[in-house]
């Protein structure tokens, strides 16, 4: 029954463009005639012919039955282009012997026998060569413009996955468990639908997917109709902004009606924000967007729930979309594609590296926790570069050192080896590195320098030193915190401490501080003065962050002094450090200057010679790591073995 309204839907909509051809073309040759005629052609009076006659203006006439039509001569002076005159035939006795005396060339038309022949080849042939060039024309057009018919105004054109076209599901997928166990519920209703209507349950229409870029938002909404094996109407929410008013609202209920053709089906709509604004952010108004808005509202109230129907969209701005989006019976359903945790990474690069050749050293854990913070776009990457780091090298499998070179070429770009340094530059970020990596490894609750480098790369660093977090923190205390802070001024201190210098080395390592001491007294309420008040508030969660002033010009003023205190404490601690290890600093660096690359074990032998008990503090808490986790798989095996003498 469907495919025969389908049919029926199809020859209408080409009938009516047929006809709307047809006409187009008919005015446009009626409207080419009367433009034609207009300008090539001007009526006068019998008197003025006369006239002209007698003045010696006209070249030559054609008398016909009815009319007379004029040939003027040039005229020079004006250079214009002469238009044929025509007047009334009045049967003048006298008019040949006029024509005569004025030296004026003359001939009768003769009376046509062919006139039904004209007509049909002026009204009839040629506007159906015109119909069929315009239709060619439009149709090429529409294909280039990504349209159908008439090009595809009013056509949601969407992508449509048939159901064995989608080759993703939800092991193809990591790192987002929770979002995947959230997304359950609506591939059973869609392959069960009727076991929720009979009990009078009613599914989320919608369910909105949040999280920041390169997540796999529209990689999950793809897995959940590959799971519930149904088709996949995808299109990007920019595609219904419209420069013709009235088009976007009527490609979005021309995608809902695609969608119940192909009901059970999902529909994803990527960027959803494009369209689904809050109208009462902004006081200038966008009428095309708001009526977009309103029918992709009414479609989302109106559709039937009985055919299964859900609408996926994805975000990464959910701050700004339109309360009436939200509510429940549209996108009441909110799924978290978050940045994936360790062990979520570890996951996505298992999946990532599966059809890549990876040599038995590979240990894919390391590069999970040297990649804290990458989402699943960043982490294929990484694998993709560390494969073709491998081909430009001759290897035929990935091998571990390709990896952590993918990870740099990342973070800092590639190895630059065409700058060369001073002697004295060279000693300058030597020294600077050094100090970052001496405060991180004497301060506690800090993560252990991996390695220190003084090669520049592609990116501008002339040189860094890699931290690797021992394990996932989702917490993080003041002391850390300030800390933290030492750690990126320890470069700059370093090179005060030896050289007497303020170089410009230490621009990011400033602004990174600064922007972890403004966050502690205003976001974190880190701090006596202001205690636990708010004093800003972050923008673009999953974007760029942005955090945006909420307080007064005279509490801003207090603010920047003690962001000021917070750097300038940690500045004097920090010099207080580097001077009393004045001898591990400079035996580093000339080592570093030496190596030019160290990692984090020949680094530490320095500081253990010096300080043992450090040393002793790492290997107890290795001892205690390693103990914890065997209890954990203990208890874990104990619980199975109950559970296994319970089921007999």
């Amino acid at each position: 029954m469907d495919n025969k309204n389908t049919e029926e839907n199809n020859n209408n909509n080409k009938k009516q463009n047929t006809i709307i051809y047809a006409i187009l073309a008919f005015l446009f040759l009626y409207g080419f005639t009367a433009t034609k005629n207009l300008m090539t052609t001007d009526q006068i009076s019998y008197n003025k012919f006369l006239s002209m006659l007698e003045n010696k203006q006209v070249e030559s006439v054609i008398i016909s039955s009815s009319e007379i039509k004029i040939l003027p001569k040039e005229n020079e002076e004006d250079g214009s282009k002469r238009k044929i005159l025509y007047t009334g035939n009045v049967n003048d006795p006298n008019l040949i012997n006029l024509l005569n005396e004025s030296g004026v060339e003359y001939k009768a038309e003769a009376i046509k026998d062919n006139f039904f022949a004209d007509f049909i080849f002026s009204w009839v042939i040629m506007p159906i060569i015109l119909f069929g060039i315009f239709r060619f024309l439009a149709g090429r057009i529409g294909k280039r413009m990504g349209a159908g018919p008439m090009m595809g105004l009013g056509k949601s054109n969407a992508k449509v996955y048939k159901e064995n076209d989608i080759k993703v599901t939800f092991d193809d997928v990591a790192g987002q468990d929770e979002a995947k166990e959230s997304l359950k519920e609506i591939i059973d209703y869609l392959n069960n639908a009727s076991k929720y209507t009979e009990i009078g349950a009613k599914l989320p229409k919608g369910a909105l997917l949040v999280g920041p870029p390169g997540t796999g938002k529209t990689l999950l909404a793809k897995a959940v109709a590959g799971e519930a094996n149904v088709p996949f109407l995808s299109i990007s929410g920019s595609n219904f902004v419209e420069m013709f008013a009235g088009m976007g609202a009527a490609k979005v209920r021309d995608l809902f009606q695609e969608a119940e053709k192909n009901a059970p089906c999902i529909i994803f709509i990527d960027e959803i924000d494009s369209i689904g604004k809050s109208r009462d952010s902004q006081l200038q108004t966008n009428d095309e967007r708001e009526q977009t808005l309103n029918q992709l509202l009414t479609q989302m109230d109106g559709f039937d729930s009985t055919k299964a129907i859900v609408v996926l969209a994805a975000t990464n701005r959910p701050e700004i979309l339109d309360k009436a989006l939200l509510r429940p019976g549209r996108f009441d359903r909110r799924v978290i594609v978050d940045r994936p945790d360790l062990k979520g990474r570890i996951d996505i690069l298992k999946v990532h590296s599966k059809g890549v050749k990876l040599s038995e050293d590979v240990d894919l854990e390391e590069i999970a926790k040297s990649t804290p913070g990458a989402v699943g776009a960043d982490l294929a990457n990484i694998v993709n570069e560390a494969a073709l780091g491998a081909v430009k090298h001759g290897r035929e499998y990935v091998m571990q050192e390709d990896l952590r070179e993918a990870v740099e070429v990342i973070i800092a770009g590639k190895e630059k080896k065409d700058r060369i340094l001073s002697p004295m530059e060279k000693r300058v970020v030597a020294f600077h590195e050094v100090g970052h990596a001496l405060v991180a490894a004497l301060l506690e609750n800090t993560d252990p320098v991996h390695k220190i480098t003084i090669v520049p790369r592609t990116m501008g660093a002339l040189g860094y030193t890699m931290q690797l977090p021992e394990e996932e923190k989702y917490l993080v205390s003041k002391e850390e915190l300030t800390n933290q802070i030492m750690v990126m001024l320890g470069g700059r201190s370093a090179e005060e401490e030896v050289f007497n210098l303020v170089s410009t080395g230490a621009s990011n390592d400033i602004e990174r501080a600064t922007k972890t001491a403004r966050s502690m007294v205003t976001i974190y309420g880190m701090t006596d003065k202001f205690d636990m008040m708010a004093l800003e508030s972050l923008q673009n969660r999953y974007l760029d962050g942005r955090a945006v002033r909420e307080c007064s010009e005279e509490t801003s003023t207090l603010i920047d002094q003690e962001v000021l205190n917070i750097i300038r404490t940690c500045h004097q601690n920090t010099r207080r450090i580097l001077n009393e290890n004045r001898d591990l600093l400079d035996r580093i660096s000339e080592y570093l200057l030496e190596k030019e690359t160290i990692f984090g074990d020949e680094f530490m032998e320095f500081v253990y010679e010096k300080y043992p008990d450090l040393k002793k503090k790492k290997e107890k808490k290795d001892r205690d790591k390693a103990e914890n986790k065997s209890e954990v798989n203990l208890s874990l095996d104990d619980s199975k073995d109950n559970t296994e003498v319970k089921e007999d």
